[in-house]
Formats: structure tokens, C-alpha cells, sequence
């Protein structure tokens, strides 16, 4: 890429290399702007007789070419690319959506020099109209080599990013106290309420049970045969780990232990298991306040019917401090 200085009356079809201020300080046309004709009018009005500019070398893209093969590529599942100021593509959930991001990959795009790519965390929930990518490029053009070997990356190994829709979630929710469901239910059932609202959902499923293996289990079928998208067990109790009364219950329906504490504060004593598909998620003290914990960073991709595994749960470690 070369600059340049020329003539207004020549500057159409041209970019500008430097935003234009008129006298007093307003904007009239920013950095990057292709230049119309109504433009180059406008700046003649204006008084500007010269315009500084850029002009694309051989082998190169411009910013906005760039940038949009570069997002068609990455991404995947409810997403739309809107063009942006200044040579960024921005990615834009079309319906309620959980992120997920191959972090590894995502290094491995920004350590070259021709793009940058920023998404938002792993697992994370956005809402229909929310932007959760943005590609911008080097200014105004990039080599066709970078280019084309971001592609070649992402073609071999994958979109980047995934927006996972959220469609109908059911979310089953068991209430449980060694004295009575009911108590712990009035404990916790407001804080449910916030949390799942966040998420645009509410619970679909609800029982509770004295806080005993048999109890436990039988409402655990009683949940499992609605077939909900998952099941949050709130207990009064913190477990000693699967052996305890919840964990006992979880086997005795069929349900397998995927992961038993979690890298994450608060909520390291989350017990995830699944019976089938449908994950089972107990998180003593979680359900006490409203404030983030593990529920909420393994709850969005759980309502995307996104299976969780248990390496997924160790790594949430960095970032895992919420407080």
C-alpha cells in the first residue's frame, strides 16, 4: 500500500488516509472512508483542493474485503456479519445463543500480522442482537499471502467461533434439605428465578425432596421423564463428593459422574453427571445468591444441549475466580 496526495476532483473511488475535521473540529469524512462523489463535492464545498490517500499495491486486499472473507470463515451456527467502521466485520448472534470458542486456534489467527480477532468468552450467553466477534484488519490492506493462510488455517482446522442457539429450553430443578424440600425451596427458589431470567428461561420442571438416596432418586426419574434440557439439584447441604447423598442418587437412575469439583470460586464443589444426554448438575451453596459462580458459566452451553465435559470443567480454572 502506497500513499498519496491528489487532487479532490481525482479522489473518487479512492480511500482516505486520514480523517477530515472541518475548521471548528467536526468530522466530516474518518480514516478508511471510500470516497464518493458526493463526497469529493462536498470537500470542494468545503474548500479542500488535496486529499491524502491510499492506493493498493499489487497483491494486496482492501481492509473491508479482508475482513468479511475472514469472518465468513470463522464462524458458525446463529450469526450474522454486519460491515464495520474502520476496516472491522463484526459477528452478531441472530437468536439467543451460547459461544463457544477453540481459544487454541484463536491464538494461533492473532499471532499473525494481518488480523485481530476478538470474541467473547468460551460458553458464554448472548442474546439475539448481540455482537460477540469482531475481525478488524491491518489498516486499509492486507498482503494476499496473510490472507489467504488465515484461511487456509481455519479451513483445516475449523470455525473459530460457534453460536450454539438456546431454542426451548426445559430446565428441571429438584429442591432438596435433610428435614424438607419444601424449606429449601423457599430458600432458593428467587435466587433460581434471577439466575435462569439472565438467560432468558425459567424453570419448566419443579419437585422437592427430603434430602435421603431413595427420595432424591425418585424425583430425579420423575424429572428425567419430562425430558428436560437439564436438571439443577439445589441442596441446603454441601456434598463430600459423589459417594454423598446426592451423588448416591444420581447413580441409583443411571446417571454417570463426569466431573466432581470444579476450578472455580465460587462453586468448586459442583457434581456434574448425565444421564444419557441430559446433564445433572449439583452446586451446593450456588443457589444461596444471585452473584456469578460455576452455574452460571456451565449453565449456558448445558441449555444449548452442548455436552460439558469434565476437561471442559478443569479448564475453566483460568478465569475461575469470580470474586
Amino acid at each position: 500500500m502506497r500513499a498519496l496526495t491528489i487532487d479532490v476532483k481525482q479522489a473518487t473511488g479512492r480511500i482516505l488516509c486520514c480523517t477530515i475535521f472541518r475548521v471548528g473540529g467536526k468530522k466530516l469524512l474518518a480514516k478508511g472512508h471510500l470516497i464518493s462523489e458526493e463526497d469529493a463535492r462536498m470537500l470542494q464545498t468545503e474548500g479542500m483542493h488535496e486529499v491524502w490517500v491510499t492506493e493498493l499495491e499489487e497483491g494486496e486486499i482492501g481492509e473491508d474485503e479482508a475482513v468479511m472473507e475472514v469472518a465468513t470463515e470463522i464462524g458458525c451456527g446463529s450469526l450474522e456479519i454486519r460491515l464495520a467502521a474502520g476496516g472491522r466485520a463484526n459477528l452478531i448472534a441472530t437468536e439467543p445463543s451460547c459461544t463457544l470458542v477453540d481459544d487454541e486456534l484463536l491464538k494461533q489467527i492473532n499471532c499473525t500480522a494481518s488480523v485481530a480477532i476478538a470474541t467473547t468468552l468460551n460458553f458464554s450467553y448472548a442474546k439475539a442482537g448481540q455482537r460477540v466477534c469482531t475481525v478488524k484488519s491491518t489498516p486499509f490492506a492486507v498482503a494476499k499471502p496473510q490472507l489467504e493462510a488465515v484461511i487456509s488455517i481455519v479451513k483445516e482446522r475449523g470455525p473459530i467461533l460457534q453460536a450454539r442457539p438456546i431454542r426451548t429450553p426445559a430446565v428441571g430443578v429438584l429442591y432438596t434439605d435433610p428435614v424438607s424440600g419444601d424449606r429449601a425451596r423457599q430458600l432458593f427458589e428467587n435466587i433460581m428465578y434471577q439466575r435462569l431470567e439472565r438467560l432468558g428461561t425459567s424453570a419448566t420442571y419443579v419437585l422437592t425432596s427430603l434430602e435421603e438416596e431413595g427420595a432424591v432418586a425418585r424425583s430425579l426419574q420423575h424429572l428425567l421423564r419430562a425430558k428436560p434440557t437439564s436438571i439443577l439439584i439445589a441442596s441446603t447441604t454441601a456434598p463430600a463428593g459423589p459417594d454423598d447423598v446426592v451423588g448416591r442418587a444420581m447413580l441409583r437412575v443411571g446417571s454417570h459422574i463426569e466431573r466432581f469439583l470444579a476450578p472455580v470460586e465460587p462453586g468448586n464443589l459442583l457434581l456434574l453427571g448425565y444421564k444419557d444426554d441430559i446433564p445433572i448438575v449439583s452446586a451446593p451453596g450456588c443457589f444461596r445468591s444471585a452473584k456469578p459462580n460455576v452455574v452460571d458459566l456451565v449453565l449456558p452451553p448445558m441449555l444449548a444441549r452442548y455436552h460439558v465435559s469434565g476437561w471442559e470443567v478443569a479448564c475453566l480454572g483460568h478465569g475461575g475466580l469470580l470474586v
